[in-house]
């Protein structure tokens, strides 16, 4: 098992709650309209996203915790052919 932290930060136009709304709350709606050619479909199983497509073909993971006020969120990805070989 490994850990590995990723940050990022974005500067835009829109407002920070419509952005986080749209990529991380409604993604499975979002996602596959913007990346057809990456993401074929990202499907809700028991409230958990699952993003299925891309150069590896599956990858399942878990939302650990979701900050609405400060726009931050913590996942596990547990499962997948993402997590053989490397990444």
């Amino acid at each position: 098992m490994g850990v590995f932290t990723y940050e990022d930060e974005v500067t835009c136009s829109i407002p920070p709650a419509k952005m986080f709304k749209a990529a991380i709350l409604d993604s499975d709606n979002l996602i596959p309209k913007i990346m057809p050619q990456a993401i074929k479909c990202v499907e809700i199983l028991r409230r958990r996203p699952i993003h299925i497509g891309s150069k590896f073909k599956s990858m399942t993971h878990r939302f650990d915790a979701i900050d609405k006020e400060n726009f931050t969120i913590s996942y596990t990805v547990i499962d997948g052919d993402v997590l053989s070989g490397g990444i």
